[in-house]
């Protein structure tokens, strides 16, 4: 069963309409008889659940929300790893984040107001599948209805996630204690609910870590299909329980809560060497690096991934390959700050040799490049999302700093993740705990470069934000260390910075 890649007419048509729906008042058309008869290319609520055909279309239809270039499917990734100290701006243009790269982004930048309302849209689409399906239970099978809704409100928790880390505070500064984001959980589809005033840092996070606890009692353990390629793609691409659990153990590291990242990532990650998962969906790192990020993009270590195809790439101006690699809006920063030109990476890691690479702009200037991501328009590499390289780093650093931890198993962690890149590495005795966490927090500078988690590591722990294109120390309490609520929601909702 292809998830994205549907080939009938009808079917696409009915998925479109589908997910659609909150848009249908915001139709027009020159014909009269629009006004009165019914839009041919939009399915009635009662239509849209009549058969599981119809509902299996509308749970496609929410990834393909996700999965958009102006939310998931690039930008949120682009604009956590241009604001620190990674990368240097070629260009000047704010259509790719100059001003984000440079902290002059405000309310009106009319990209982060699209990522926002594409965030808010996606959490509507599910808001209204979840009161559709259970309006009409009877449709599915019990586990079915229980699976869908699983993969439902991981997307709801996946988004809420994505944007609170954006738009509000980190937890950690008062323990969520600030203004967080409107908390919308019920299905809109007039104008009539827009005044909310935003729900605390700390709520949203509690329906963030509800819905993922739902999810994970509702999906699969896994997915099966006819051929090992099939298999590959559902178990990369649709959310099953190790996916939900995989998110839990990056909630509770950016709310500092260690025991609980343990907790969740003890159901993935063994105690002791080689880090194998064969619990639900395997889960393992790869022999080689370079293999995750090629065609077909569904190892074992990628537990969740956003597909994309020619047929609906995210945009130029969207694409990780675009802005890294072919176009080269950013490339690295070697100077001293960059995680690049530090001693802890050395030029025997395969990370270095094979996913980053020099290229040309002048006769007389060469820079460095990231080259995880293909640079051939139109750029459909998969963008991943969770790898088991992050849940592995993310128990090796709760389990450093949680009290009581496992240190011996913190450091084979890590060992295993460098080992993986550069046999010849080896990471010598920690003087202390700290000396270890500090390891740890560059080891993902080093795994994670590029795929949107520089940002929210800082921010986790309320750190400085050591910004290149700034070219000074942002502190927490500065304006500048989270995005402003766009305009156009202000406009719209004028409680929206009240909570």
């Amino acid at each position: 069963m292809k998830i994205f890649h549907i080939n009938s007419y009808k079917q696409k048509v009915a998925i479109l309409a589908v997910t659609a729906l909150p848009l249908i008042g915001f139709v027009s058309s020159c014909k009269k008889d629009f006004l009165v008869a019914a839009p041919e290319l939009t399915l009635p609520d009662q239509d849209a659940f009549a058969n599981p055909t119809r509902i299996l279309g509308q749970v496609n239809g929410l990834y393909v929300s996700l999965k958009s270039g102006s939310f998931l499917g690039g930008r949120y990734e682009i604009y956590n790893d241009i604001r620190a100290e990674e990368f240097t701006n070629r260009l000047s243009n704010n259509v790719t984040g100059y001003d984000v790269y440079g902290g002059t982004n405000n309310s009106t930048n009319t990209y982060i107001a699209s990522f926002w309302s594409q965030g808010y849209l996606t959490i509507n689409r599910v808001n209204l599948f979840l009161k559709g399906i259970e309006t009409n239970s009877t449709v599915l099978t019990p586990a079915l209805n229980a699976n869908y809704i699983g993969e439902a409100k991981f997307i709801r928790a996946l988004s809420y996630f994505s944007l609170i880390q954006i738009f509000a505070k980190p937890y950690v500064q008062n323990n969520g204690a600030s203004r967080g984001l409107p908390l919308r959980l019920q299905p809109e589809t007039s104008l009539a609910n827009n005044a909310l005033k935003s729900s605390t840092v700390a709520a949203v996070y509690a329906q963030i870590l509800k819905d993922l606890d739902d999810a994970e009692a509702g999906l699969p353990d896994t997915y099966s299909a006819s051929g090992a390629a099939e298999t590959a793609l559902l178990r990369t691409t649709r959310a099953h329980k190790n996916t939900a659990i995989a998110l839990k153990t990056r909630v509770y590291l950016a709310m500092g809560n260690y025991a609980k990242v343990i907790e969740e990532g003890n159901k993935l990650v063994p105690q002791v060497a080689p880090f194998i998962n064969t619990a639900r969906t395997p889960q393992a790192l790869q022999a080689n690096v370079a293999n995750v990020f090629a065609a077909p993009y569904t190892t074992s270590e990628s537990i969740f991934s956003l597909p994309m195809a020619d047929t609906n790439a995210p945009g130029t101006q969207n694409q990780l390959g675009y802005y890294y690699n072919s176009n080269v809006e950013y490339f690295l920063n070697q100077t001293g700050a960059g995680i690049y030109a530090d001693a802890a990476w050395p030029a025997t890691d395969a990370r270095k040799s094979s996913l980053t690479g020099n290229v040309a702009l002048s006769s007389t200037s060469t820079v460095r490049r990231v080259i995880k991501f293909s640079g051939t328009s139109p750029f459909i590499d998969y963008v991943p999302i969770i790898r088991y390289a992050e849940v592995l780093l993310n128990v090796a650093e709760a389990e450093a700093l949680v009290t009581g931890g496992n240190l011996v198993r913190s450091r084979a962690i890590l060992q295993a993740v460098r080992t993986r890149s550069d046999a010849t590495y080896v990471f010598g005795v920690f003087a202390t705990p700290a000396d270890q966490v500090n390891a740890i927090l560059k080891e993902r500078r080093i795994e994670l470069l590029a795929e949107g988690f520089r940002y929210n590591d800082l921010a986790r722990k309320a750190t400085p934000l050591p910004s290149f294109g700034i070219g000074a120390a942002v502190p927490v309490t500065d304006d500048r260390y989270t995005f402003a609520i766009p305009l156009a929601e202000i406009n719209t909702n004028s409680e929206v910075n009240n909570f």
